[in-house]
């Protein structure tokens, strides 16, 4: 198995050159394509209902990123449910929380980010906060969250919020899968997309895959591929590792 042209099934770094990709590119000289192969969709609001989760039951909600932010405030409004003045808000670093500006009133006392980048800054503010009920909004494909743990084992009520999903995208009509000697993977949507837009695709002993997860690595095996380069491991933390490793013996050529 010789790999010269890799698809990387998401989008591609803001800065590729400075990203470990560009140098596996230069370091082996192969081709490394990005297209993201799942798109998102916002829950609906009878989809949401469903869930049997009620919003106001909570006193405080945690927010990861500004993707969720946008997709909770949208079911909220969508649900009309008005987030009470008295609702704390915990995010995981300061960009986050300021970004909540675009939908409330940015008050101190109701929004809370760590004043570091240690690791244990948001446990911090959840240790200094136990009474409250936490609301933590997620996509579909999300395994928990990293907080459970912690939530769990300090016996802080919590619950978990869907509030947009991971579904596969139309990529038949933009992406030649023929041309590629490697696919990389980091959803198990990607794997579906894969079967959705190229049903009549088949891995053969030349064409290499790889996946980030262990929950990639078994949607792949279930549908019956082999799983060439995986992480994170021991040995590869990174998928960017792993596939350093697997190219030492199967580039093309290596510079």
């Amino acid at each position: 198995m010789k790999v010269k042209n890799i698809l990387i099934s998401q989008n591609a770094p803001a800065d590729f050159e400075k990203s470990p990709y560009a140098d596996l590119k230069r370091k082996y000289s192969i081709n490394i394509d990005f297209y993201k192969f799942f798109k998102l969709e916002g829950i609906t609001g009878m989809e949401f209902r469903q869930t049997k989760v009620n919003i106001l039951s909570h006193t405080a909600i945690v927010f990861s990123s500004q993707v969720t932010i946008d997709y909770f405030f949208h079911l909220a409004q969508e649900l009309r449910v008005d987030i009470p003045e008295t609702m704390k808000y915990f995010c995981t670093t300061e960009s986050i929380a300021h970004y909540l500006q675009k939908y409330i009133q940015f008050r101190k006392r109701k929004i809370f980010f760590p004043k570091s980048t240690m690791a244990n800054g948001i446990y911090d503010l959840f240790a200094k906060n136990k009474e409250l009920s936490y609301l933590i909004p997620c996509s579909s494909d999300s395994q928990g969250s990293k907080f459970d743990e912690y939530f769990d084992q300090n016996e802080i009520e919590y619950n978990h919020a869907i509030v947009f999903k991971t579904v596969p995208a139309e990529v038949r009509n933009d992406v030649d899968i023929t041309k590629y000697d490697m696919l990389v993977f980091f959803s198990p949507v990607g794997v579906q997309s894969l079967k959705y837009n190229f049903p009549d695709f088949k891995q053969d002993e030349n064409f290499a895959i790889g996946a980030l997860g262990p929950a990639v690595i078994s949607a792949l095996e279930q549908e019956g591929f082999t799983v060439n380069v995986k992480a994170p491991t021991k040995e590869a933390p990174s998928i960017t590792t792993a596939m350093d490793l697997f190219l030492k013996d199967h580039a093309t050529r290596r510079r």
